[in-house]
């Protein structure tokens, strides 16, 4: 048997990791300024968290909801005080999209209406309604099709209320940051303006925060950069850092009923112990006050660059915190490859010429200063 190769991947395959470097098969080092799609939230082998898992397998290391699990309590508790969040309530599954299709179930059950309201740009995942909910015609099969999804173009509020005033929208999707589609961040009297109108005609409001939350732009979500408190939130990736752990978060006014959602290992054993390890240690070691304090030094020095050898080569930077995007001038494009090859550097991707750096929340100036560096020599 072979592997369903479905993804286009570079052909470096990491073997170990300890912070914020990886190792190939070959002994070769890498910096990590990508932390494998911005799970990485704590770095690779942190030590506490490897403990907290491995302590909790010698206890017990699955079972299912039929049962009750304390440390489900333990991590709602633990989400509520470091997020903000204790008057929300906690609903456990295993990555982001299944969060984004509870988001959306759990909206159609409290309104009783089918359409979604997403974004041009917008990625929510890869199970049914999330791809549906995505703008990315090449992953929605004609079975995807069937569900009641209208893109908007972000910013664009009288489109938005002209859509919701239909009456037949059970919620509004959206991302704290666009990812995937280059690092595209909503403006703040528009997600302010979204909630108000969202009241008004009686949907749900949703922020999508598997990319950008657990602690990345310097807030636990990147919309508490704005005084929005969304109906539903939907996390993954970074609170488990490699653990498959993700969740909605549901506002006071949302009543749980008997069956409404479920999951087999939604909130298992491990995914409890893993996401209470990392939350424990983005207090412990500060870093969301790291997150922001790095990034706006990156953000700096892109800038600097940009100014300097980059320019022409560099269109725009985007982002905050450990969230950012570099566009290049297509030209240019090339140089992701490059700082791979040649700087030993891992950077993601969005489209063809947007470099994207979500590297783990534990990195340092010493290793911010090494990629600037490379970028700029390989620009210059």
């Amino acid at each position: 048997m072979k592997i369903f190769d479905v993804y286009t991947t570079c052909q470096i395959e990491p073997v170990r990791g300890s912070g914020c470097y990886l190792w190939d098969s070959n002994d070769n080092k890498y910096l990590d300024m990508y932390g494998g799609h911005a799970v990485i939230s704590v770095g690779h082998s942190h030590p506490y968290y490897i403990n907290a898992i491995v302590s909790q397998l010698g206890e017990i290391g699955f079972y299912s909801n039929a049962a009750k699990n304390n440390l489900q309590d333990k991590l709602a508790g633990l989400l509520g005080k470091v997020s903000g969040y204790e008057d929300y309530s906690l609903f456990l599954c295993n990555s982001g999209a299944e969060a984004n299709e509870n988001a959306f179930k759990t909206a159609s059950f409290i309104t009783g209406k089918k359409r979604v309201i997403a974004f041009k740009g917008a990625f929510h995942g890869r199970t049914s309604g999330a791809v549906a909910a995505t703008d990315n015609k090449n992953i929605v099969s004609p079975f995807n099709s069937l569900h009641q999804i209208t893109f908007v173009q972000m910013n664009d509020l009288d489109t938005v209320e002209k859509e919701l005033s239909a009456g037949d929208c059970a919620a509004v999707v959206i991302e704290g940051i666009q990812g995937v589609a280059g690092i595209h961040e909503p403006k703040k009297e528009f997600l302010e303006d979204l909630f108000s109108i969202t009241k008004k005609y009686k949907a749900l409001l949703i922020i999508d925060e598997v990319q950008s939350g657990t602690g990345r732009t310097g807030k636990f979500f990147a919309h508490q950069h704005t005084s929005v408190r969304p109906d539903i939130i939907a996390i993954a990736k970074g609170i488990g850092n490699g653990f498959p752990v993700g969740g909605i978060l549901l506002s006071g006014e949302i009543q749980p009923k008997k069956g409404m959602l479920g999951s087999t290992f939604g909130g298992n054993h491990l995914a409890c112990a893993a996401a209470t390890a990392v939350l424990e240690i983005i207090v412990d070691e500060k870093l969301m006050e790291r997150a922001e304090s790095i990034g706006n030094y990156l953000i700096k020095g892109l800038a600097d660059i940009k100014n300097g050898c980059g320019s022409g080569k560099i269109k725009e930077i985007r982002g905050r915190g450990l969230m950012i995007g570099v566009e290049m001038e297509p030209e240019y494009a090339s140089v992701r490859e490059k700082l791979l090859s040649e700087g030993k550097i891992f950077t993601g991707q969005s489209g063809s010429n947007v470099i994207r750096l979500l590297p783990p929340l534990t990195i340092g100036k010493s290793e911010a200063d090494l990629f600037l560096e490379s970028f700029k020599k390989l620009l210059a």
